[in-house]
């Protein structure tokens, strides 16, 4: 069977994962899931313990989660380097170091002001502080990226890969917290027009929104999660 990648909405990270998939080329399926409801459910815990997206069910029937093992997963098998690098080449180590980066440090930066927009019961005087907090390390690590980020037209040479992809799944969410002008770091401005611009971009953000675009022809349909958890659910760890 085909790899299904379970990716959550609304403004889900594993949106970039999307545009992944396209860009390999590789058959794949899609399952989508409401971060607000469904994910927070029991039964989700037999794909993602955490109750996170994004999750991968390999053709073996087996669940991967977190971003950084779906994305070793792809490079495996991503033979024609059409998202990947060559291993222990200088593009690759480029490619996980900010992978990596933009993973943990980048994405937690968030973490504050996704804590303050989804508390319950509300408490304002928390909600402000974290709003505060949240801000300012989303604008340093803004910071941190645009200096390392170079000069080419995508974040690692000259064509878009795994890492731009976790990158244009998180950097929308500057604009949805309106932290600051992205126009304030003119280089990851450039990049984020020109990914959003991309044909597999554009195709995942489509699909996140319920549509049904037109793709590569990669992608093979959607399985619902009911059926997902049936049959490659396991016990939660």
């Amino acid at each position: 069977m085909e790899p299904i990648l379970v990716y959550g909405h609304p403004a889900g990270s594993s949106m970039g994962l999307i545009a992944a998939f396209e860009w390999l080329g590789q058959p794949y399926r899609l399952c989508r899931v409401d971060m607000l409801g469904e994910m927070r459910e029991p039964g989700y815990a037999q794909i993602n313990a955490r109750h996170e997206t994004p999750a991968l069910i390999t053709p073996a029937g087996r669940p991967i989660t977190e971003t950084m093992a779906i994305a070793a997963w792809l490079a495996a098998r991503d033979g024609a380097h059409r998202i990947s690098y060559s291993p222990q080449s200088a593009e690759a180590d480029r490619m996980w170091q900010l992978l990596g980066f933009i993973n943990t440090g980048f994405t937690g930066a968030f973490s504050p002001l996704w804590a303050a927009l989804e508390m319950e019961p509300p408490n304002p005087v928390l909600q402000e502080n974290l709003r505060i907090w949240g801000r300012e390390s989303v604008i340093e690590r803004h910071d941190k990226l645009e200096a390392i980020v170079g000069n080419g037209p995508y974040l690692v040479g000259e064509r878009p890969s795994l890492a731009d992809a976790v990158l244009i799944g998180i950097a929308r969410w500057l604009d949805f917290h309106e932290v600051a002008d992205a126009q304030r770091w003119p280089r990851l401005a450039a990049l984020r027009r020109r990914l959003e611009a991309d044909p597999a971009v554009i195709f995942a953000l489509a699909i996140e929104n319920g549509e049904t675009p037109v793709g590569s022809g990669a992608f093979k349909g959607h399985v619902a999660l009911a059926e997902v958890i049936d049959r490659y659910g396991q016990a939660a760890a």
